[in-house]
C-alpha cells in the first residue's frame, strides 16, 4: 500500500512581512492601528441615495408650495429668484449643513447606518459635504442618478462622482459580529505564539485551518496527521520564528488561530476607540 510522500520541512517566516489583520481596505493610522473601514456595498448606497433623493424632491416641492402661499402675489422677478433659490436650499444647502454637523451622515445614511468619511478614514468637513452636494445636484437630480450608479458600480469603493471629487467614500457605521467558537491555546505554546510575528493569512488558508480544527476529531489518525502537517507547511511562511522543537502540528495550528483571535480582538477594541475619537 502506497502512502503519500510527506512534504518538505516547513520554511518558517518567509512571508511574515506584513501586519496580521491588515487588508486591502484597511487604513493604518499614525498610531500604527489598522482601521478596518470596508466600503458600504452598492445595494446600501442605492437605497440610501433613493431615500435622500425622495426627501430632497419632497422638500423642494414643500418649499415651492410654501413660497407660493407666502409670496404668491410677488413680481415675476421675485418669483424667478425664489424658484432659483428653492432647489439650491433643498438639495444643496440643507444636505451640506446636515453632513457637516453630523458629520458625514445624510438622512439615508442615518436610516441605513452609513457614514461618509475621507479617503484617509478621517471625518468629513464642510468642503467635502459641499462638493458632494453640488455634484449630487447634477448626478442625482439632473441626471436621475445614472452617473452615480455607473460610477459606484465600477469604482473599488463604490464611489459616486461626488465622492471621487471630494476624496470621500461611504462606510457601514454599524457592524454585527458573528461569534465563532474560540480555538483554545495549547498551554505549552502560549509564550511562543504571543511573541511570534504573524503575517495576515490568505482567507482561503484561514478557512482551511478553521475547518480542519473543527472537523479533525472525525478523521482517521493517518489522514489527520498528514493534513495537519500539510497545513502547517502552508502556514509556515507567514509565521516566525519556528515553534519549539517537538511541538505537535495540530497544537501549532491551534496556537496560531488562538493568537490571531486574541490580536484581532485587541485590534477591534483599539479600532473602535480610535474610530469613535476620529468621527466625533
Amino acid at each position: 500500500m502506497s502512502h503519500p510522500v510527506p512534504p518538505r520541512p516547513p520554511v518558517w517566516g518567509a512571508g511574515a512581512t506584513t501586519t496580521v489583520g491588515v487588508g486591502r481596505d484597511d487604513l493604518v493610522s499614525g498610531e500604527a492601528v489598522a482601521l478596518a473601514l470596508p466600503p458600504a456595498n452598492l445595494g446600501y448606497r442605492i437605497l440610501s441615495g433613493i431615500l435622500d433623493v425622495l426627501l430632497g424632491f419632497g422638500l423642494w416641492l414643500f418649499l415651492w408650495w410654501m413660497s407660493f402661499k407666502v409670496a404668491g402675489e410677488a413680481s415675476d422677478a421675485w418669483r424667478g429668484t425664489i424658484n432659483t433659490l428653492i432647489p439650491i436650499l433643498a438639495v444643496v444647502a440643507l444636505p451640506t449643513l446636515l453632513e457637516t454637523v453630523t458629520p458625514g451622515k445624510s438622512v439615508g445614511h442615518l436610516v441605513l447606518g452609513l457614514r461618509t468619511v475621507r479617503d484617509d478614514a478621517g471625518p468629513t468637513g464642510f468642503r467635502h459635504s459641499l462638493t458632494r452636494a453640488l455634484i449630487g445636484f447634477i448626478e442625482l437630480y439632473a441626471c436621475l442618478g445614472l452617473p452615480a450608479l455607473i460610477s459606484a458600480a465600477i469604482s473599488r469603493r463604490n464611489k459616486r462622482l461626488g465622492d471621487l471629487l471630494a476624496g470621500t467614500y461611504v462606510i457601514r457605521d454599524r457592524h454585527r459580529l458573528v461569534e465563532q467558537a474560540p480555538i483554545d491555546m495549547p498551554p505549552g505554546l502560549r509564550s511562543w505564539a504571543v511573541s511570534a510575528d504573524m503575517a495576515a493569512l490568505p482567507d482561503p488558508l484561514a478557512v482551511v485551518i478553521r475547518q480542519f480544527l473543527n472537523g479533525r476529531h472525525g478523521m482517521k489518525p493517518e489522514p489527520r496527521a498528514y493534513a495537519a502537517r500539510r497545513i502547517v507547511f502552508d502556514v509556515a511562511p507567514f509565521v516566525a520564528p519556528a515553534p519549539p522543537p517537538g511541538a505537535q502540528f495540530e497544537d501549532v495550528l491551534s496556537a496560531i488561530m488562538a493568537e490571531r483571535r486574541r490580536r484581532d480582538t485587541e485590534r477591534l477594541v483599539r479600532e473602535a476607540q480610535l474610530r469613535e475619537r476620529l468621527l466625533r
